[in-house]
């Protein structure tokens, strides 16, 4: 079912289904194709640390030509925490989105990821080569993403973690108190205009889907998403000399939370991968919804 955002406009949504994690851990899945309607192949989405299905305008149009499955992470969006509260790894995530394609019967498909779950769907292609045909990474890094944080600023690596991991570190423990303020905050179109105009975010396509996706963001609790991402912030490289499927990344010329050039020399060490760079910051999904959606498309055609 919806959750409550979803009803603030009145867009499509995605169908929600509980599944069972190998550790126990229920989560929430959800696809766009919940009636079997949608005339084209399967990508299982390794979505953004936090984020949600509204993040992408162009997998909610009953044209998108893909059939999409995806979850939400541990402990956001109605998938459970885990009863050990360190079973929120990079490795505990790839254990879900196998759970996940288990559940759908998805034997192997083309994964696609958006930042930290580019860490996600990099692993899962490294531990479960068979299941995958191919790689979509779109503003993320095949692991140690913090050190590639802050490009635009081009920090040392080593300085570029040690700060955002410390923040990272530092709202986890502020993250309690300011989660009620968050909730509370008003959402709406001028709110997203004046986000997407911070530098952080660029203009995005469609601000009345955007807000939903924010709006839905902010039901986590602070405290409990940046644990998530201290936990993701110890994912080191994923080696790509045993990965041997078609990819792409697409990248974002000023994003600040995943560095271009670090995804361009990811898509160097590959046999078979493009880079595409484009106007964009960390939120390429919202900015470009279309020109993402094309290059996916692309791909999909690619690996036949």
């Amino acid at each position: 079912m919806p959750t409550s955002a979803a009803h603030a406009v009145a867009h499509p949504s995605p169908a929600f289904r509980d599944i069972r994690s190998d550790d126990g851990t229920t989560l929430r899945a959800w696809t766009n194709d919940p009636d079997g309607v949608i005339d084209g192949p399967t990508v299982v989405l390794c979505n953004g640390l936090g984020t949600n299905a509204w993040c992408w305008p162009a997998l909610l149009t009953p044209d998108c030509g893909v059939r999409v499955v995806s979850w939400n992470h541990r402990g956001v969006g109605g998938s459970e925490r885990p009863a050990d509260p360190t079973h929120v790894e990079i490795e505990h995530f790839v254990e879900d989105g196998v759970s996940v394609m288990d559940a759908f019967g998805i034997d192997r498909a083309v994964l696609m990821g958006w930042s930290m779950g580019v860490n996600t769907m990099f692993e899962l292609a490294a531990r479960y080569p068979e299941r995958v045909s191919g790689l979509f990474a779109v503003a993320g890094v095949p692991g140690d993403t913090f050190s590639t944080m802050l490009a635009p600023f081009r920090l040392p690596r080593f300085a570029a973690r040690a700060v955002t991991v410390n923040a990272a570190r530092v709202l986890s423990l502020v993250g309690k108190p300011l989660s009620p303020i968050a909730r509370s905050l008003p959402i709406g179109r001028k709110t997203v205009a004046v986000v997407s105009h911070s530098g952080f975010m660029l203009p995005v396509a469609d601000p009345e889907l955007v807000a939903v996706g924010i709006k839905e963001f902010l039901t986590t609790p602070l405290d409990w998403y940046f644990h998530l991402a201290l936990s993701t912030s110890r994912h080191m490289r994923v080696s790509l000399s045993t990965i041997d499927v078609p990819a792409v990344f697409v990248a974002g010329r000023w994003d600040v939370l995943a560095g271009s050039r670090h995804m361009a020399t990811a898509a160097d060490r590959m046999p078979d991968a493009d880079y595409v760079e484009l106007r964009g910051s960390h939120f390429l999904p919202m900015e470009h919804p279309d020109v993402v959606h094309g290059l996916l498309l692309e791909l999909l055609d690619k690996v036949g």
